[in-house]
């Protein structure tokens, strides 16, 4: 661990600002008012933040406080140095490389000129915000022998900061509290309710009255939900919320559990977990004192199986407003009621006030993966409008006096035979991925996505082996034939966009497309731009009235992150996290490949007139297939296929063909073809292979091995053909 800890007396934009306030302009290195300026920050500490500083971070906007910004989640920086005028003078100001190529998500935090990160495994980063010089790194260590327990890749959302300590999450469960001056452990608690699931943390915290607030994910893998707050200084728990209830034939823990439970059937749901996990998006109004926590999918995702097609199942893939204090239920508004789809509510939400209809309403706004924009009122969870902002067929609308939607059927694949096309499938028409909103502008900037896919009702004992380790969707989602012509026609049909939404007319302003899906979340500012970057490698700034494409600059890799902008020494920096993994390019393999990118992950700063050099990315070379003879039978391969598809796929691919960001496994040597058994039962853990010894028996670890035998042959004849989409 490196540690410089002269680089907090470089910087107070917090006391410069006060001064300024004050109407005494402070020069930048004469005045002995300057000096006292930085000895009080110095004093006071880095990290120096609590909720007054991030309500009033409009006083600062130099910062940026919290993953939004502000608790309102906006997204939105009031900062002016860099407009539509001059955007085109940006150049790189510095870039800093991360430790490990795997998905990049985190949302910076930069607190009086210092800036808070993470990379994949939860590691933390310190850097300087004007320099990208390092600070200190903390490692939290993760237990990577169990990556096969979370999905998608080793990805983390970003840190809080509160009253100079930093906090993050880990994939393997953990909560960890970070002294920020010196970079060291200060607590570190177990956040896991049950250790026989599959629950991990990707998502950031957030802190609100001394209080870390933490969900945890493993839908997929048959997990009941929670959110938990712990004391900012001990890492006490303080309240643990459940989004979905308990045993139904036992009382449940609160008054709102008993009145959820009634819209669930049998007990089958409860055996599998449930679901409704928060990992991502929450937000809070200081104003109410209620804090809102998007809740996801259920476990599993058959409707029919889970609750026998019957009830609404809360609080899946719902809004829900709590009081932070003690975490009592508030209100609730579900998004998509018995949700069957993956249609998730953890996406961004955002607080605002908007002039509807010529009233003033004080609304959460909201594009969960169900392809609605939902306008809601956040003081009573009341429904307001909502219209689609992505091709839906599984709702016609949604009904403006119930507040609930109007189901078609025609995705009601429990009751039909064979596969049933679903739009928008299950990484929706927005995922985790977040918008922003201008005030100025008055649109939301959304990462769009137009995505379809096939689901089938299958018997359950393909899908519900384990309670751990394993996809239990009790579905058949996404299936793909081996033939690479089948794999492009659906990863031609998935593409993406910047969507500005009008909230208050709900309806289009102007749209920008990409090639593919899972491009980066999005930053608007008050200069009229929106950054974003994008799936194919590069960072963008557009017009925020209009979308005219102003600048431009080459990532090196996908950018699924969304970027901030602050100050540093008088400069306005805008910072993008540069790293291509997460869901889509690990699960969907073959069709991320069509972004054109490869695994580099490094955090790149930009501001007027940057004169850095991009340094060349070391992308590594792809292993050539040396497969062993043809073995199994057919039925072999094509149990191994369904074992592989269930237990592997997450992270190296649908049919096995990787996105890159993990080792493709068509193209393992002849020498790891041999000790393949011995890699599956753990002699790998060390890189961040789970061992999978108590889970595959060695018939399914052989049946998983001819699969891909066969398809290493898969691979050598499209690449002799020249019709792989791999290369």
């Amino acid at each position: 661990m490196t540690v410089v800890n002269a680089a907090y007396l470089k910087s107070d934009r917090r006391s410069s600002f006060r001064l300024k306030q004050l109407g005494l302009f402070c020069a930048a290195s004469l005045s002995a008012l300057c000096v006292a300026a930085g000895s009080a920050q110095a004093a006071a500490g880095p990290a120096d933040v609590d909720g007054q500083r991030i309500i009033d971070a409009d006083k600062e906007p130099g910062n940026w406080m919290s993953t939004g910004r502000t608790y309102d989640e906006q997204r939105f920086s009031p900062l002016t140095q860099i407009t539509s005028d001059n955007v085109g003078k940006l150049g790189l100001a510095w870039q800093y490389k991360l430790d490990f190529d795997r998905g990049v998500e985190a949302t910076p935090i930069v607190v009086d000129g210092v800036m808070y990160t993470t990379g994949a495994f939860a590691v933390v980063y310190a850097l300087d915000g004007a320099t990208g010089k390092l600070l200190w790194k903390f490692d939290p260590k993760e237990d990577r022998a169990k990556s096969g327990q979370f999905c998608c890749d080793a990805v983390n959302r970003g840190v809080a900061v509160w009253k100079g300590r930093v906090y993050v999450g880990t994939n393997d469960g953990r909560l960890i509290a970070i002294d920020a001056k010196t970079g060291q452990s200060v607590w570190d608690v177990d956040t896991i309710a049950d250790h026989d699931r599959s629950y991990a943390i990707s998502g950031a915290p957030r802190i609100v009255h001394g209080k870390v607030i933490i969900g945890n994910g493993g839908a997929e893998y048959g997990v009941r939900g929670y959110v938990t707050a712990y004391d900012a200084d001990s890492g006490k728990q303080a309240w643990r919320f459940y989004t979905v209830p308990g045993d139904p034939d036992k009382p449940q823990e609160t008054p709102e559990l008993q009145m959820a439970v009634k819209t669930w059937t049998g007990k089958a749901w409860f055996e599998q977990g449930g679901g409704g996990t928060a990992w991502d998006s929450m937000a809070y109004d200081p104003d109410l004192n209620l804090l809102y926590i998007g809740t996801g999918n259920a476990s599993m995702w058959n409707y029919k199986l889970r609750s026998e097609a019957k009830g609404d199942n809360l609080f899946l893939s719902s809004i829900v407003a709590i009081n932070p204090d003690t975490g009592k239920y508030v209100w609730h508004y579900q998004t998509t009621p018995g949700d069957a789809w993956d249609m998730t509510a953890t996406q961004h939400m955002i607080l605002a006030d908007l002039n509807i209809n010529g009233q003033n309403r004080k609304v959460i706004m909201q594009a969960p993966k169900n392809g609605f924009f939902y306008v809601l009122d956040r003081a009573t969870g009341k429904f307001i409008s909502a219209e689609k902002y992505a091709p839906v067929n599984w709702a016609s609308k949604i009904d403006p006096k119930t507040g609930r939607p109007v189901f078609t059927g025609d995705a009601s694949y429990w009751e039909k035979k064979g596969p049933v096309l679903v739009r928008p499938g299950f990484w929706g028409g927005h995922d985790w991925q977040p918008m922003s909103y201008n005030p100025a502008t008055g649109l939301v900037y959304i990462p769009k996505h137009v995505f379809a896919v096939e689901y089938e009702d299958t018997p359950d004992y393909k899908y519900i082996q384990h309670k751990r380790n394993f996809y239990q969707l009790g579905v058949g989602a996404a299936a793909m034939k081996d033939d690479p012509a089948d794999m492009e026609k659906w990863a031609k049909s998935w593409t993406g966009a910047l969507l500005a939404w009008d909230p208050v007319h709900q309806k289009k302003v102007w749209e920008v497309p990409y090639t593919t899906i899972f491009n980066g979340g999005t930053l608007s500012t008050a200069g009229n731009l929106v950054f974003e970057g994008t799936a194919d490698g590069r960072v963008v700034a557009y017009n925020a009235k209009d979308g005219t494409k102003l600048w431009e600059s080459p990532a090196q890799s996908g950018v699924i992150a969304a970027p901030v902008t602050y100050e540093a020494n008088g400069a306005q920096y805008v910072t993008f996290m540069v790293g291509w993994g997460g869901a889509f390019p690990t699960f969907a393999g073959g069709a991320s490949l069509r972004a054109g990118v490869k695994p580099w992950a490094q955090v790149l700063t930009y501001k007027l007139g940057g004169t850095a050099e991009l340094a060349k990315a070391e992308y590594k070379a792809l292993q050539t297939p040396e497969p062993p003879a043809r073995a199994g039978t057919p039925e072999d391969i094509a149990m191994g296929k369904d074992t592989f598809n269930g237990h592997c796929s997450q992270c190296h691919g649908i049919n096995a063909v990787s996105g890159g960001v993990v080792p493709d496994l068509r193209r393992l040597s002849a020498a790891q073809h041999q000790m393949f058994p011995m890699i599956v039962q753990g002699a790998y853990q060390s890189l961040g292979m789970p061992s999978y010894k108590d889970v595959l028996t060695e018939t399914q670890i052989g049946q998983i091995h001819d699969y891909l035998i066969k398809r290493a042959y898969d691979l050598q004849d499209e690449l002799k053909n020249g019709h792989s989409i791999a290369d």
